[in-house]
């Protein structure tokens, strides 16, 4: 079997070919230390900055307010664990959702031990996060509330703007993970009421291994890795410059080709999702039909098994996933699809399909035969 369907673009992303154009000088003769007083490491650092400001660019935000760090998951730990530690003093409670990624829920956890109270939202069946809850349960003590923008697994998107508007009513911290929604959907950090938002490169196109935090100006977050004066101080080690000019470029050909791509995503998706609900039965689809990410489709299927079936699946070319990445190997259901109450029968033979770039509508007829195919065998089996 020649073919080959990848649609699992929510793990990572393929780079663009102009990416990997733009990172080869740093990999090879411009390979100079960034922090270093010379020519060569000065010139650097203005790529640096340059790279800084075109992703401050691209969601609205300041250069100024631009941190880089390794990716997604080391911006939740330093925007949960340094926000919580800062404002100790003025309280111990945490509000965050049971959809989150891992690196939100662990770094939650991580605080709980240390003596930190944390507040775990339900979300209804389509995943939004329960508002009445989370007004209910904000008080003097709460310090920070942490709300990921898009479900990485089910590609439901919370309501944001209401959230954010909240904590400043309340005068409590707003950090978003974004990793799944920037470069995905738009995002103007002008308008929308968030304080920290974290990324990563390699979700939209860009290498692996970088990301960033971003700060609002005025909201004091302290270091995360002390060391070097890197980072304005607040995130010591020398800078993944090929990697950091590899990400504000996939981030730019993002958002130039954002409503393009958004368009022909939805329009795909949408495709996908119509063909599997009409031709396969006992068929349950996760998240949320309007508040959505564009590329995203959630399927449980009863009397299957997700393993199983990704593996006949790719036996056929095509690749997608049982949910997160990071979860691998470590539960047959997922904490999301747990928390929107998917039935344990259907629950097990749970799959997630994410479209990408390079998605044709060709893939997804492909795909759906061999889902019919495949869930058919293992039913009779």
């Amino acid at each position: 079997m020649n073919k080959s369907v990848y649609l699992d673009n929510a793990a990572t992303t393929k780079m663009y070919p102009e990416v990997k154009e733009a990172m080869l000088p740093y990999l090879e003769e411009r390979f100079a230390n960034s922090s270093t007083n010379y020519e060569e490491g000065m010139e650097n650092r203005r790529v640096l900055e340059a790279a800084r400001k075109s992703i401050a660019k691209c969601i609205g935000a300041r250069p100024e307010e631009i941190f880089f760090t390794s990716g997604g998951s080391e911006s939740d730990n330093w925007a949960i664990k340094c926000v919580a530690g800062d404002n100790k003093a003025k309280g111990t409670h945490i509000i965050t959702q049971k959809t989150e990624h891992h690196a939100v829920l662990n770094s939650c956890d991580y605080l709980e031990k240390l003596g930190y109270e944390v507040t775990y939202l339900d979300v209804d069946k389509s995943g939004i996060v329960d508002m009445r809850q989370l007004k209910d349960n904000t008080g003097s003590d709460t310090t920070l509330i942490t709300i990921m923008y898009g479900n990485n697994e089910i590609g439901t998107v919370q309501p944001i703007g209401e959230i954010g508007l909240w904590a400043r009513r309340k005068g409590v911290i707003f950090h978003c993970d974004g990793v799944a929604a920037v470069g995905q959907v738009p995002i103007d950090l002008t308008r929308l009421p968030v304080d920290l938002m974290s990324a990563s490169g390699h979700k939209f196109h860009g290498p692996k291994g970088v990301g960033f935090l971003y700060i609002r100006t005025g909201v004091h977050v302290p270091s995360f890795i002390h060391g070097g004066a890197q980072e304005k101080g607040k995130r010591a080690g020398t800078e993944n410059l090929a990697s950091i000019v590899g990400m504000a470029k996939a981030l730019e050909i993002s958002v130039n080709r954002m409503n393009e791509t958004v368009e022909r995503e939805i329009r795909l998706r949408n495709y996908l999702v119509d063909r599997v609900m009409r031709e396969i039965r006992d068929v349950k689809y996760n998240g949320s039909s309007i508040y959505r990410l564009p590329g995203n489709a959630s399927f449980s299927f009863m009397g299957v098994e997700a393993v199983a079936l990704l593996v006949l699946m790719e036996e056929e070319g095509i690749i997608a996933s049982a949910g997160s990445a990071c979860n691998t190997g470590k539960s047959r259901t997922s904490h999301v699809i747990s928390a929107i109450k998917v039935p344990e029968e259907y629950a097990v033979g749970t799959l997630r399909f994410t479209l990408g770039a390079d998605t044709t509508r060709e893939d997804i007829d492909w795909t759906v035969e061999s889902l019919k195919r495949n869930i058919k065998l293992l039913r009779m089996i």
